[in-house]
């Protein structure tokens, strides 16, 4: 136990040991905290739904962002939309689980600068609604691959460009499924729960290099990968028992909390899961 725990100080002891000290980028004089003006973002899984919110929500906060997915005529949509609105995207077809597509990803956002400041792992799969126990390999490997396995590979591809700029920021997309598992969605309900020990096991591993993960836990949102008024209409009454807002979310409800967690202002926030779900049913 005292080996384990003057490994988590260790770790943790890199926070402080950055080559532009916290102090002086959180408090210069002049700065503004809220900017990520000349900083990069790769988001994944962002031509829709809670990934688009967050690519747009990053862009207007000045990040160039590099957003993907796997269908070419969703990216080319996407782009034109955010750049008919001045802002500053590229875009690539991107399958998280292929790693020549990581590969290419990884490849784009270097275009703009030579590196890259924040990676958004949004992108995610759930091809099987029944029994968990009847769920055969292939779908397992497929869900946790995608989910799970993608995000690690495609951020140890990202880390020494992210090394490079200083004060990098990885934010996980995992559910409230992680805590409040949802009936007939087994593998996926684990598969985010993995990514909240993802979170916790990537930010002791990357204090040292200043480079802070965190885990975006949303709520029932409204988007195209939910469906919820459509195949879970069930889940409303539930859900104004169990959350304050008793509504199903925006995407847009996502977006400021990434924003936030990839600013200066919160440099001294890692390895936390943050539940945005109208209510957190988690202690």
């Amino acid at each position: 136990v005292a080996i384990m725990f003057r490994t988590v100080s260790q770790a943790f002891r890199g926070l402080h040991c950055s080559s532009v000290p916290l102090s002086a980028r959180m408090f210069n004089k002049g700065a503004d905290n809220r900017s990520l003006a000349d900083r990069v973002a790769v988001v994944t899984g962002s031509t829709k739904g809670i990934g688009f919110a967050i690519a747009r929500r990053l862009a207007q906060d000045g990040a160039h962002v590099v957003i993907s997915s796997r269908k070419q005529q969703n990216v080319d949509q996407a782009v034109a939309t955010l750049q008919g609105e001045g802002l500053s995207v590229t875009g690539t077809v991107c399958h998280v689980g292929k790693a020549e597509d990581r590969e290419c990803l990884v490849a784009k956002a270097l275009e703009h600068s030579g590196g890259v400041d924040f990676l958004v792992c949004v992108a995610g799969v759930n091809p099987l609604v029944g029994s968990t126990l009847g769920a055969s390999e292939q779908i397992w490997d497929k869900i946790l691959d995608v989910n799970v396995k993608s995000p690690a590979l495609l951020l140890s591809q990202l880390l020494p460009h992210m090394e490079q700029r200083k004060g990098g920021s990885v934010i996980l997309v995992s559910s409230i499924a992680a805590y409040l598992p949802l009936p007939k969605l087994g593998v996926y309900n684990t598969s985010k729960t993995a990514l909240l020990g993802l979170c916790k096991s990537l930010a002791v591993e990357l204090a040292p290099k200043g480079i802070r993960v965190n885990c975006l836990v949303p709520g029932i949102i409204k988007t195209d990968f939910s469906q919820v008024e459509k195949t879970m209409p069930y889940l409303q009454p539930d859900m104004n028992e169990l959350y304050g807002l008793q509504r199903f979310g925006e995407p847009e409800e996502c977006a400021g909390i990434v924003s936030f967690l990839c600013s200066p202002a919160a440099s001294y926030i890692t390895g936390e899961n943050i539940a945005v779900a109208g209510f957190s049913p988690k202690l």
